[in-house]
C-alpha cells in the first residue's frame, strides 16, 4: 500500500479549507469549516452537535 499524501487549501466563500489526498481518496477538513462558522473556541461544539445529528448518523451508517 503506497502512502501518497498531498494537502492543498481551497477558498470557499473567503474561508480557507484544507483538502488532504491519500492515494486516490480526498478528505475535507471539517474543523476548518467549523472554525469559520463559530470561531476557534466553538469549533469542537459545532462538530459534536453535527456528529449527534440523526441525519449524519444515518448517513454514516450507510
Amino acid at each position: 500500500m503506497s502512502k501518497n499524501k498531498k494537502t492543498s487549501v481551497i477558498s470557499v466563500q473567503d474561508i480557507s479549507v484544507t483538502i488532504a489526498s491519500f492515494d486516490m481518496d480526498d478528505y475535507i477538513c471539517i474543523t476548518d469549516m467549523a472554525k469559520a462558522k463559530g470561531g476557534d473556541a466553538r469549533a469542537a461544539d459545532i462538530i459534536k452537535n453535527w456528529i449527534r445529528n440523526r441525519s449524519t448518523l444515518e448517513f454514516l451508517g450507510t
